[in-house]
Order: C-alpha cells, then sequence, then structure tokens
C-alpha cells in the first residue's frame, strides 16, 4: 500500500476493492469450467436429502382405517382352521358331545358318562379308551362356560406353540392330574381306609387339561399378567379346596395347573424354534409370513 492510499484510508475514504491478479481469474475460470463439465457427464445433481423425492413408478400407500384394524386384531383371537386346528377341531366335538348330554335321554346319557368315568374301575379296565373318552365331555352341558374359556385359552397357546405341542400339553395334565388323583384312591381302598364305593365315581370333563394350558400360557405373556392369572386362578382353587366338596377333583386342578407351569421351559423353548423358523427366508428367498 503506498503512502497516498493509506492516508485516504485513514481520512475515511472507502478503499478500493484490489483485483486479483490475472492468473488467479484464470485458475478460478478453468476450475469452474471443469465443474460444469464433469456434473454434464454425470448426469443431474442427487436431490437434497432433505426433500423428499418421489419415484415415477411409486403409488401412495393405503392405510386401513382404525376401526378396521380393530377389527383384524379382534378377529386373530378367533379360532380359525388354518391358525388353530386343534382348538376348532375339539370345541366342534365339545359342542357335539354338549348337546348330546341336553337333548338326549337322561338315562342313556348317565349310562353312556358312566362308562366314560376315569374312575378306577373304568382305570383298571380299559385305561386308553377312558382317559381319551372322559376328554370329550364337558360339566355343565354346552351352555357351560368352560367352552368360551377353552377357545380363548388353548387357542392362544396354539398360536403361540402349534397344534401338535398344544394337544401334548392338553394331555399331560389331563392324564397326569386324573391318575395322580384316582391311584391314591385305589391305595386307600385295598388299605381299607376309604369305602368300595370309592372305586366307583363320576369324573369327566376338561377341567385338567384346560387348567394345564392355561400354566403353560402363563409362561408366554407379560410377567404382571403372568403372576396375576396365576394368583387368581390359585387362590380360587384354594377355597374351592377349603370347602371340602369335591377334594379330589380340586387336587386335580391344582395338579394340572402345576403341570402346565412346569412345562414353562419346553413351552418357551419351541416358541422360541418357531420364531426363528418365521423368520429364516423360504426358498424363494422371502422370509415366510407368521402364521
Amino acid at each position: 500500500m503506498t503512502e497516498t492510499q493509506a492516508a485516504g484510508t485513514a481520512a475515511g475514504e472507502p478503499r478500493r476493492a484490489v483485483r486479483p491478479p490475472k492468473r488467479c481469474r484464470a485458475a478460478a475460470r478453468r476450475a469452474v469450467t471443469h465443474r460444469v463439465a464433469t456434473a454434464s457427464h454425470s448426469g443431474p445433481a442427487a436431490p437434497d436429502a432433505a426433500t423428499p423425492q418421489l419415484s415415477p413408478t411409486s403409488r401412495p400407500v393405503r392405510t386401513r382405517p382404525a376401526s378396521a384394524l380393530a377389527r383384524f386384531r379382534w378377529a386373530r383371537i378367533v379360532p380359525s382352521p388354518a391358525r388353530t386346528p386343534f382348538t376348532l377341531g375339539y370345541a366342534v366335538v365339545l359342542v357335539v358331545t354338549g348337546l348330546f348330554a341336553r337333548l338326549a335321554d337322561p338315562d342313556l346319557v348317565h349310562d353312556v358318562l358312566t362308562h366314560s368315568s376315569t374312575d378306577v374301575v373304568n382305570l383298571s379296565d380299559r385305561p386308553v379308551l377312558v382317559l381319551f373318552a372322559s376328554a370329550v365331555w364337558v360339566a355343565g352341558g354346552v351352555l357351560t362356560p368352560y367352552i368360551l374359556a377353552f377357545l380363548l385359552v388353548v387357542g392362544a397357546l396354539e398360536r403361540r406353540l402349534g397344534g401338535w405341542r398344544t394337544a401334548g400339553v392338553f394331555l399331560l395334565g389331563h392324564v397326569l392330574a386324573t391318575l395322580m388323583t384316582e391311584l391314591p384312591v385305589a391305595a386307600s381302598v385295598a388299605a381299607g381306609q376309604l369305602p368300595d364305593s370309592s372305586l366307583r365315581r363320576l369324573d369327566y370333563g376338561i377341567s385338567y387339561g384346560l387348567l394345564a394350558c392355561t400354566g403353560a400360557l402363563a409362561g408366554l405373556v407379560w410377567p404382571r399378567l403372568r403372576w396375576t392369572l396365576l394368583g387368581g386362578i390359585t387362590l380360587v382353587l384354594v377355597l374351592d379346596l377349603v370347602e371340602f366338596t369335591d377334594p379330589l377333583t380340586d387336587w386335580g386342578h391344582l395338579l394340572a395347573l402345576t403341570t402346565g407351569v412346569l412345562c414353562w421351559p419346553y413351552v418357551r423353548r419351541a416358541v422360541q424354534r418357531r420364531e426363528v423358523q418365521r423368520r429364516e427366508p423360504g426358498p424363494s428367498g422371502r422370509a415366510p409370513r407368521s402364521a
């Protein structure tokens, strides 16, 4: 800066812009030309990431109304041949036998139930047939709430566990609770502690298998719901046992519920395997849809 320029600046005059040398201006023009050429060869500039872009073939996503979604979620609870074949088929059998018990001749119904009862005499003569026959009847007939509880509990367990495993849990609870209540009766009669009439009694229904499935299902729900469910059911069963109306059946209910709880490790492993199989891609490369 010369002395004249410095004096002008000190006096308050505006400072003149100093132009860069010609070589710098030429280099800047070449850089701009290079950027323009590169952009023309590489195609249009990428859109801004903050601006949503729609492809020419994209279509607007249709959303279901809230009411339709709610109806669909509730529809998943209802048993169906595809999702819960064991629950639905078993429920049909229970409805048929319940209608028979309600509409048929009472003497005929009593004879059929007597031959289907899992008492000591029938278990000693035909154990396998009686164990299966006693499980196709529901106490209270077709209007009993047992059928609704069966649809909700066993259906929920089958959706998580599968039909064959759910049938195994149901049968395990039914058989174990029956044997663990009837064998002590046979031993007590043989020892002379109970009369011979204890060998003959009506014992049929789905309560043992239903409680076993309830105990197994409790291991698959949230902890708060799990312990609330188990605590409420256990309290009701203990109160029934204290009343001493039918102690053998009441003990069988507690044993069946305990059997279902003891199935938690097996049930949880089986559900985890099913979840892994659902996430694995199928032969087409796509992951199979969950049932």
